[in-house]
C-alpha cells in the first residue's frame, strides 16, 4: 500500500518492536538522535535490556499478546517500526509452528493494532535473503518471483501480505524493507543467527569455525548502519512500498571466512560440515529502487565493515550481546 503521508513532526513518538535486539537497538539509537520519543516493546527472548537507553520507555511484552493497540493509543504513536521476529532460518525449519506464531501471528497483531490506533506509518523489517529463493538472473529485484525455500521466508512473506491486507483504506503508509544478510556491532555470535557474528565469536575465542556445505554458497552482506539508514530515510521521507536493502554484491561464505579470519588475526582454516536444510545456494539483491527512493548510495564496504565489527567483538568479549 502506498499513499500520501505528512512528514513526521519533530519529536513525534515512535514504537520499535524488537528494540532490544541487534538491528532494533541500532534503529532506536538513530531515532533518539533525531529527537524522537521512543517506546520499545521486546520480550527479551533474544534481546538484551542493556541495549535500551535509559530515556526510552521499555515495555517487556510479546507482540503476539493482545493490548498492543492500547499502548499505541496511550503513547499517541506516529510510526511503528516492526522488527520483532524469530530470525533463525534453521530454527524455522526445525520448529515451523513457533516461527509462524511469532512471525505471522505477531505481525497480524501489529497490523491490527496499527489500524485501530490510527498510526501514520508502519515500517516492516522483512527478508530479501529468504523470500525470493535462488535469484533468477544476476540479482533479485522487488518484482522477482517469490519462492521462499524455508519456513522463515514463507512467514516473512505472509507478514508482508497481512500488513497490506489489514491496512485500512486511507489508513497508514506501509513500508516493507527486505534486508539482505545483516551484520555489524551487537550481532549475536552465540549460534542462532548471523554467520559473521558466529565466525567472529568462535575465532576470537580460539575455536574452529564451521562452514556448512562447500562454502561456495553466496550471500549479500549489508552493514547494520545501512539498514538503519534505510529505516531513517523511509520514515523521514515517508516513502511507502517495498524496497530491497543490501549491497548488490555477491560474496561466497569462503570469501567471507577469509575476511573475518584476517580481521580477527586468526590463521586457523575453517572446518566443513554438512549443509543445512532450508538454506539457498545464492542470494543477492538488486538495490536500485532503495538507492533511488531512499538515497542509499554510500554503503559500508564489506572489508571495512568486517574489520570494524571485529573491533567491537574484541571490546565486548566476542559478542556477549552488550550494547555499545
Amino acid at each position: 500500500m502506498t499513499k500520501e503521508c505528512p512528514s513526521p513532526a519533530p519529536g513525534c513518538p515512535v514504537l520499535v518492536t524488537g528494540g532490544a535486539g541487534f538491528i532494533g537497538s541500532h534503529v532506536v539509537d538513530a531515532l533518539l538522535a533525531l529527537g524522537h520519543r521512543v517506546v520499545v516493546v521486546d520480550d527479551l527472548s533474544t534481546g538484551d535490556l542493556r541495549r535500551v537507553p535509559a530515556e526510552v520507555r521499555f515495555v517487556r511484552g510479546d507482540v503476539r499478546d493482545p493490548g498492543l493497540d492500547a499502548l499505541l493509543v496511550e503513547e499517541r504513536i506516529d510510526t511503528v517500526f516492526h522488527l520483532a521476529a524469530q530470525v533463525d532460518v534453521r530454527k524455522s525449519v526445525e520448529n515451523p509452528v513457533l516461527d509462524a506464531e511469532v512471525n505471522v501471528l505477531g505481525t497480524i497483531r501489529v497490523a491490527l493494532a496499527a489500524s485501530k490506533a490510527g498510526v501514520a506509518q508502519v515500517v516492516f523489517s522483512s527478508s530479501g535473503g529468504a523470500i525470493y529463493g535462488d535469484p533468477v538472473g544476476e540479482r533479485a529485484d522487488e518484482d522477482h518471483p517469490l519462492n521462499p525455500c524455508s519456513a522463515y521466508g514463507v512467514a516473512k512473506l505472509a507478514g508482508e501480505k497481512y500488513l497490506a491486507a489489514l491496512a485500512p483504506d486511507g489508513g497508514h503508509l506501509l513500508t516493507v524493507l527486505r534486508y539482505a544478510n545483516v551484520y555489524g556491532p551487537r550481532q549475536d555470535g552465540r549460534g542462532e543467527a548471523g554467520v559473521v557474528g558466529i565466525f567472529m565469536n568462535r575465532l576470537l575465542s580460539g575455536q574452529d569455525a564451521v562452514i556448512h556445505g562447500d562454502g561456495l554458497q553466496t550471500r549479500d552482506f549489508v552493514h547494520v548502519a545501512d539498514v538503519v539508514a534505510a529505516n531513517q530515510a523511509s520514515f523521514r521521507r515517508r516513502v511507502g512500498g517495498t524496497m530491497n536493502v543490501g549491497t548488490g554484491i555477491e560474496t561466497s561464505v569462503r570469501e567471507l571466512y577469509g575476511l573475518v579470519a584476517a580481521a580477527c588475526h586468526a590463521e586457523r582454516p575453517p572446518r566443513f560440515g554438512p549443509g543445512k536444510p532450508g538454506e539457498q545456494r545464492r542470494s543477492v539483491l538488486d538495490v536500485g529502487r532503495a538507492r533511488e527512493r531512499l538515497g542509499l548510495a554510500e554503503l559500508v564496504p564489506l572489508e571495512g565493515g568486517i574489520h570494524a565489527t571485529a573491533e567491537w567483538f574484541r571490546l565486548h568479549r566476542a559478542g556477549q550481546g552488550l550494547g555499545g
